[in-house]
């Protein structure tokens, strides 16, 4: 018997995909339509694990929703600016548009031969010029519908890279990429209003149940909507223009626990201030080169400078000292607050550090403990004395408190109850070469004007060079000369290049009509929106995901997308990952030294590396200098682990698909644990997917070998057939891709076992092919061919289980005696009572407990169980 070769099996059936055009979509209204999308990869120029996890699972739903008759869309596109490809020109003296578009032809191939079911006819990168000329048309629409406008806003600025960095990018108050000390600088920035769609971008997440719950809560904390009080403080020994200190608070019911008021060093007041208080500009300056995310406030000193101004308490009359604090934001509320450090840990940090006092104003009910150094702040919907209460009761939730704190304020006249979203425009300026151009101008005569459409795209210069930090484009002798599009006289192009997650965030709608010379084609978006199954990392819940249920209302709004497609994605699953275990040694100062998974030699069930000798330049050993043999060095195995290159635990799936082909990955990454947990890569599981593929194969042969033999139906494999249909089914449908394969393997035993004759094992096989591609579709066309099936698996309708062959002829029937189970008999399923009876009483297990004796009780329910009763 020949042996099943992967190596020869799918470069055929690809082949033959392509021949037949099999996966190209095209709108039929005749049929339901079903569009199914992995977020687009970046091209880094390998594919890693978690790209064939993401994409199998998208397959499979891809291949099975076709087989079931819908009209599938399933595209593929590259994700392709960003600072990657500039640093690897400053590194490797390239180009970025040389580095990014080898990648997608190194990814692209490696893409292929996994057998997705991919229209790659509507393939594109986002650094494709077709691509960015239509999001710089749709960028202009925006400006007209007033969703894009530019002011000056507070940055962090590398000054050895010369560009903006987010506050991620700010690790202790350095650049992550040069080291430098960052400042924080203002700039002139573009920004997109999705500030502007908070509330409905919140009140909307009610509605997507196909999400994720962890997403749609994340994505809600993001938005952030809260109920607060705005009002001011008047001021005394403040500049001149601050009379007032306006404030808004989301606890306006611990006002009379206010020791004192603080503001952010970028806010109005501390620049004021510090034009002639050289402390205060000292300070100031030495915040602004701090990190701003949420995370360094958190961990960072409460440090301030006290003002020498104070503050009147709106109620108690009290005069409160007011700070610049470095934990403060300009960009929430109003970059100002009062500090209540009973009941905020920041403020109680703050105020230990600086002896201002700690006013307690609610207590755990049967608790009238000051607090210590730690806060105390319940949820707002726990019960809570309230010793000072602003209005309401004594005993009260935190939720009601702020309501009648709010409702007094209005009352007395000095607050206004105010919703705030804690959403923020989205600043979508970047000093970078490798982005799409902003198709601006700058007119002396006539301000900001956009380009004219039929001057688009705004196309990046090649002819750049990355020797020095900082952004090309305004380096470029000649790109920024233009002349304005509105009095024709001389003008300077915008040079700033838009954030990245621009490109991403509508790149689903381009798919339905990629070569249009417009955005989109309405029809096309008409037909094929929403996205009905979108799949992808759980670490896009945020930005990626939020951002492009924006840009849809925004493309809708300019006449790009229906109202339908507000919502892109209907559905949402967000995959684990792939890990692996570590393989660590230490070097002779005791640091990690980290190992490839095809280093590590296992003996006697133990990891070792070779060790004792050096590494020369070109990859040759140096024997010890005695001669001695290599020796072997003891290996740490570190617990599993996401794939890390600097961790080296790193599966190549090239190398996989290359010994054990692709199917062999496929059916690994769907068999081993439910898609949504992480998977734990293993040669051992590797290689059991690969032998039960290759089992499957040779069973099929051996019913090929026998040719039609008898005909005669088996009904009880014809059963089985069914329940695998149904089950198999039922899986793919609720992403248990796991129990599909379980499934599967039963089904193959069930075959393999079942004594039938060779017509009824061709028919079962058959359907076992169907079934089994979704998941490895070289095998299975392998086996359809092979038994006859017509035409490509691949093109097959699903089958279809027939409820009656669900019902079993027989039913097993537990038997208890006085409620402990003591056997089991099989019978038919509509047999009598009395039958079943006699049975009962005849079986040996019962015999022996009645010891000649008869039952007080025999209770039969049909069906389910038998209770002899002594």
């Amino acid at each position: 018997m020949s042996r099943y070769d992967a190596k020869l099996v799918e470069p055929k059936w690809q082949a033959e995909w392509d021949k037949a055009d099999v996966f190209r979509a095209r709108r039929d209204e005749t049929r339901p339509k079903y569009y199914v999308l992995e977020m687009f990869p970046y091209p880094s120029g390998r594919i890693h694990m978690g790209h064939v996890r993401n994409y199998t699972m998208g397959d499979v739903i891809a291949r099975y929703k076709s087989a079931a008759g819908f009209n599938v869309l399933h595209p593929m596109g590259w994700d392709a600016f960003g600072m990657p490809a500039e640093n690897a020109a400053m590194a490797e003296g390239g180009h970025p548009a040389d580095w990014t578009y080898r990648n997608i032809a190194d990814m692209r191939d490696q893409l292929k031969p996994m057998g997705l079911s991919i229209d790659w006819s509507r393939e594109f990168a986002t650094c494709d010029a077709e691509y960015y000329g239509q999001q710089q048309a749709m960028f202009i629409d925006m400006m007209e519908a007033g969703l894009v406008y530019r002011k000056s806003a507070t940055v962090n600025w590398d000054p050895v890279d010369m560009t903006v960095l987010a506050n991620e990018q700010v690790i202790d108050g350095k650049g992550w990429r040069s080291g430098a000390e960052v400042e924080r600088r203002e700039l002139t920035q573009w920004f997109f209003r999705i500030s502007d769609y908070a509330e409905d971008l919140l009140d909307a997440l009610d509605g997507l149940e196909k999400w994720p719950e962890k997403v749609r809560l994340m994505q809600r904390n993001w938005i952030g909507r809260s109920l607060g009080l705005q009002f001011g403080f008047a001021t005394t020994g403040a500049p001149a223009g601050h009379e007032r200190l306006e404030v808004y608070t989301t606890r306006p019911d611990t006002l009379l626990g206010a020791s004192f008021a603080a503001v952010s060093p970028d806010h109005p007041l501390a620049k004021a201030l510090e034009k002639d208080n050289a402390e205060v500009a000292a300070f100031c300056a030495e915040c602004r080169r701090m990190g701003t995310s949420e995370e360094a406030l958190e961990t960072t000193e409460k440090r301030g400078v006290d003002t020498g101004i104070t503050v009147r308490h709106p109620t108690d009359g009290r005069d409160l000292p007011v700070w610049i604090a470095n934990f403060i934001l300009m960009d929430y509320g109003t970059g100002a607050i009062f500090g209540v450090p009973a009941h905020d840990q920041r403020d109680l940090d703050f105020a230990r550090k600086y002896g201002l006092d700690v006013i307690d104003v609610y207590f755990a009910e049967g608790d009238d403990t000051p607090v210590g150094d730690t806060a105390f702040v319940p949820p707002k919907t726990d019960l809570v004395r309230y010793a000072r209460a602003c209005a309401g009761p004594e005993m009260q939730t935190g939720e009601a408190a702020i309501e009648a704190a709010i409702a007094a304020a209005e009352a007395a006249g000095f607050g206004t109850g105010v919703t705030k979203y804690r959403l923020r425009d989205w600043g979508i300026s970047r000093q970078r070469y490798w982005g799409c151009p902003i198709p601006v101008v700058h007119c002396d005569a006539c301000g900001v004007v956009p380009e004219r459409k039929e001057n688009l795209p705004v196309e990046l210069p090649r002819d750049v060079s990355f020797d020095k930090p900082g952004n090309p484009l305004d380096r470029h002798p000649s790109w920024a000369r233009t002349a304005c599009p509105k009095c024709g006289k001389p003008a300077r192009r915008e040079t700033d290049t838009m954030d990245t997650f621009v490109d991403s965030s509508w790149y689903y709608a381009r798919f339905t009509a990629p070569r249009a010379e417009t955005p989109t084609n309405l029809a096309d978006a008409e037909y094929w929106m929403n996205v009905d199954q979108y799949i992808g990392g759980i670490e896009h819940a945020i930005l990626h995901l939020l951002y492009s249920r924006f840009f849809a209302r925004a493309m809708h709004k300019t006449g790009h997308l229906p109202a339908k497609a507000i919502e892109p994605f209907d559905a949402l699953f967000t995959q684990g990952m792939v890990t692996h275990e570590i393989y660590v040694t230490s070097d002779a100062n005791g640091r990690p030294v980290f190992h490839l998974p095809e280093e590590v030699i296992w003996k006697d069930g133990k990891p070792f590396v070779e060790g004792g000798h050096l590494l020369l330049e070109d990859g040759g050993k140096l024997p010890l200098e005695d001669g001695s043999p290599l020796k072997l060095e003891d290996v740490k195995v570190i617990p599993s682990a996401k794939m890390s290159k600097s961790k080296k635990n790193v599966v190549d799936p090239v190398n996989i698909i290359g010994a054990y082909g692709a199917d062999t990955a496929r059916w690994f990454m769907l068999s081993d644990s439910p898609p949504e947990r992480d998977v734990e890569w293993t040669a051992a599981g590797a290689e059991a997917a690969w032998k039960h593929l290759s089992r499957v194969w040779r069973l099929a042969d051996e019913v090929r070998a026998a040719g039609d033999g008898d005909g005669a139906a088996d009904t009880a494999l014809e059963r089985a057939t069914h329940r695998a249909i149904d089950e198999v089914t039922r899986g793919i449908e609720g992403f248990a891709f796991n129990k599909a394969v379980a499934k599967l393997y039963e089904f193959t035993n069930t075959i393999a076992r079942s004594g039938a004759g060779a017509g009824a094992q061709r028919a079962a096989l058959r359907v076992m092919a169907q079934l089994m591609a979704p998941m490895v579709p070289h095998l299975a066309e392998e086996v359809w061919s092979m038994l006859g099936g017509a035409g490509l698996v691949a093109r097959a309708p699903w089958p279809e289980a027939d409820p009656a062959m669900l019902v079993e002829d027989t039913v097993t029937l537990p038997i208890q005696v006085n409620g402990k189970r003591r056997s089991e008999i099989a019978v038919p399923r509509d047999m009598a009572k009395e039958e079943v009876e006699k049975l009962v009483l005849a079986d040996d297990a019962v015999v022996k407990a009645l010891a000649g004796g008869a039952p007080k009780k025999l209770i039969v329910v049909p069906g389910r169980i038998v209770n002899v009763v002594i």
